[in-house]
């Protein structure tokens, strides 16, 4: 039986200029412990063995470029079967939001999933929304590309607002979006039930 491939684009970070991306990094906090992630292990071992999940690491994550992550994308693009998921977090969420809506694509997408993704400048806090990542004002073919997209938010993320939840709305009158009552902020959880459950139910007339 072929297996249900989930391609998941990650989050990242963009400066408007080297002397930003200088400071972040010599401000970075240094983790020596095991970052525990719910799209990590918990994701393949709760969707099980009918999955596929295809993580690649985009270029430059910490100083991102939209075009650099453009050239990685459609070469996995390509070798995607049809009826395949979508899942972008952070800066991965609005990659997927501005590539769907500027390129047409000639696979079957079965669904698309927008964790924690900025819409502008303007909507996040202390970060840069710089690097070719920025929305264009139509957004129409998101929803073309797939009929099933939804985008979720927390509470009580301070990275990305709330208010990036209501500006989505505005544009994609046809998706899906949950605000959850908390995530732990930026939705650093080691487990999601929900998407779990969401997925499955996506591939489940399928199966």
């Amino acid at each position: 039986m072929t297996k249900f491939q989930i391609l998941r684009i990650h989050g990242g970070m963009t400066f408007k200029n080297r002397e930003g991306y200088l400071d972040y990094l010599k401000n970075k906090k240094v983790r020596l412990s095991e970052k525990i992630s719910w799209h990590g292990d918990y994701l393949k071992n709760k969707l099980g063995e009918d999955f596929q999940i295809i993580s690649p690491r985009m270029p430059l994550m910490d100083n991102a470029k939209y075009e650099d992550w453009k050239i990685v994308f459609e070469n996995y693009l390509e070798a995607m079967d049809n009826n395949f998921i979508l899942i972008g977090t952070s800066l991965g969420g609005i990659f997927l939001a501005k590539y769907l809506s500027e390129n047409k694509i000639n696979k079957k997408i079965l669904s698309v999933y927008l964790v924690g993704p900025p819409f502008d400048d303007e909507s996040t806090q202390g970060e840069d929304l710089v690097g070719g990542f920025e929305l264009d004002k139509d957004l129409s073919l998101i929803e073309k590309n797939c009929s099933d997209i939804t985008l979720m938010f927390s509470e009580d993320d301070e990275s990305v607002p709330e208010i990036n939840a209501e500006k989505y709305r505005e544009k994609l009158k046809n998706s899906k979006i949950i605000v959850y009552k908390s995530k732990n902020g930026h939705f650093q959880i080691e487990e999601f039930p929900e998407i779990v459950k969401m997925i499955k139910g996506d591939v489940g007339e399928i199966l």
